[in-house]
């Protein structure tokens, strides 16, 4: 008997008993399907961390007002300013591997160009911290040093910034209402997407520091309004980042006068950490999840055993007179293993399909993000089909132990 002829016959067979055979591959359905959504789950969340360590900008540390976390509460730092415009000098010009150290004073403020309106964040910078968050402009220029010098009002904006408020336009040397004082917008940054926060980085406009401290902050030195929201450094080597976190500690406790045991009015983070933790986080929720369904596969594999086993009992006078006519142990052997392997590959196949799509509907819903994997998909069917081989084997072998005369006699 030729290999399609056998592939026939097992067709028909699993066509007699369409819901059974149904009932039979949903475990592989099942587990397929959780292979293939939480494989796409891992690799989107490993793909997401890299791009954002991307946008983020490489070899980057940031240094945040207040100290760290004590029982549950953050410890403040009271009413004086714990980081300032003149650590950040310090940290550049005092620390070899640092290569820019950029101060940035923010808030939430609104906007109007156009009779539009937006709320969101001016941020005050020096030129360095779009050189350490590695930002490009896409349109237009950077601040010149006069700029900066004398507190220019000139801005860079989001993408976002141009398309809420200057409706489809480059939005170059438009003016933009940052409060109340105006401002001419002078470039607009390449997008960088969403930050580590969840944040969109392109709906922001950056001022000169001096400006905005001077102009729509209303910082006051001495007190907390002037204190910066972070200084960012950006490490000229990735491997001096933990030498570099340890010295720019030393440096602003010698600088903050903070003795002994006493804790810091300040924290250093590395962005790149946090995310690392974050997908980390995900993708052991993956692997777990993949566990479970493997687990399932398994019961899938033992499913689709006890029918196969129904099956050559129901099938018992079928299988007798087909050796009285001619046919070898081997062909009845193949025959339901090839039921078997189909079984086990239907249910992959669709397994592998309902799995994209709840990955599809997880990105959709969630938030989550996904990358759904072909090889991954091929992966989990394939492993579908040794299951169902595997449990297939003793079924099949059992059918061709049978010996005729018995088999012609089973009622």
């Amino acid at each position: 008997m030729s290999p399609l002829e056998s592939l026939r016959i097992a067709a028909r067979a699993l066509r007699v008993n369409k819901l059974r055979s149904a009932l039979t591959v949903l475990g592989i359905v099942v587990g397929v399907g959780a292979v293939v959504c939480m494989v796409s789950v891992g690799a989107g969340a490993q793909a997401e961390v890299s791009e954002k360590i991307r946008t983020l900008g490489a070899n980057l540390l940031l240094v945040m007002p207040g100290a760290r976390n004590s029982g549950g509460a953050r410890l403040e730092s009271g009413t004086q300013p714990t980081l300032t415009v003149e650590d950040a000098a310090s940290i550049r010009r005092e620390l070899a591997d640092v290569q820019v150290a950029a101060p940035l004073l923010s808030r939430s403020l609104p906007l109007v160009a156009a009779n539009r309106n937006w709320v969101t964040v001016v941020a005050g910078i020096n030129p360095d911290y779009l050189v350490a968050r590695e930002w490009q402009v896409a349109s237009g220029r950077l601040f010149t040093s006069d700029e900066i010098a004398t507190g220019a009002k000139v801005a860079i904006v989001g993408a976002v910034i141009v398309e809420e408020l200057f409706n489809g336009g480059s939005g170059i040397a438009e003016t933009l209402r940052i409060g109340n004082v105006p401002f001419t917008v002078t470039g607009v940054l390449d997008k960088k997407g969403l930050g580590a926060a969840g944040r969109s980085q392109d709906d922001v406009v950056f001022v000169p520091l001096s400006a905005a401290k001077s102009r729509v902050l209303g910082a006051v030195r001495g007190t907390t309004r002037e204190a910066l929201d972070f200084i960012s450094i950006k490490v000229s080597d990735t491997a001096a980042m933990s030498e570099v976190e340890r010295e720019v500690e030393a440096l602003l406790r010698q600088r903050h006068r903070i003795r002994g045991d006493a804790p810091s009015d300040f924290r250093i983070e590395n962005p790149a950490d946090v995310l690392f933790a974050r997908g980390a986080a995900m993708r052991l929720l993956a692997s777990l999840l993949i566990a479970v369904a493997a687990v399932s596969l398994v019961v899938g594999g033992i499913s689709i055993m006890n029918i196969m086993l129904v099956s050559v009992t129901e099938r018992t006078r079928e299988i007798g007179l087909r050796m009285a006519v001619g046919a070898r142990r081997r062909e009845i052997r193949w025959q339901f293993l090839i039921e078997a392997a189909i079984l086990a590959l239907v249910g992959g196949l669709v397994g592998a399909f309902l799995g994209a799509a709840a990955a599809v509907a997880i990105a959709w819903k969630a938030g989550w993000p996904v990358l759904i994997s072909p090889w991954a998909i091929i992966l989990a069917c394939a492993f579908a089909g040794v299951i169902g081989i595997s449990f297939g084997l003793y079924p099949a072998h059992r059918a061709a132990r049978l010996d005729p005369i018995v088999a012609l006699r089973f009622e």
